[in-house]
């Protein structure tokens, strides 16, 4: 099992900056992928940006060149620096995490942290 727990988000200007930060544990050896979705009432959920065991970033087309993610492994923790911040931006942000371990088969799980608002005035 593995645990996460977000910080950060809140209320900002548009054009503005916010750092989100998710702080992974419990089994986290087993994480293969980490990362951030975002949803917004009535839409799925949707991917923002997620980084792999290989170091390997994917972001999402809408936040190339305005969001960057980054994995400190010592510490369990990834965090989304948001910048350029538009009021689409606006949502639920989730912590996600899949991954797998020897304890159950190898059976692909996923965990998601309880989510963060962040509200992007115009």
């Amino acid at each position: 099992q593995v645990q996460l727990v977000e910080s950060g988000g809140g209320l900002v200007q548009a054009g503005g900056s916010l750092e989100l930060s998710c702080s992974a544990s419990g089994n986290t050896p087993s994480i293969n992928t980490i990362g951030w979705y975002r949803q917004t009432p009535g839409k799925q959920r949707e991917l923002v940006a997620s980084i792999d065991r290989r170091e390997i970033l994917n972001y999402a087309d809408f936040v190339k060149g305005r969001f960057t993610l980054s994995r400190n492994n010592a510490e369990s923790t990834v965090s989304l620096q948001m910048k350029s911040l538009k009021p689409e931006d606006t949502a639920v942000y989730y912590c996600h995490a899949a991954g797998a371990s020897a304890d159950d088969n190898y059976a692909l799980h996923d965990y998601w942290g309880q989510g963060t608002q962040v509200t992007v005035a115009s």
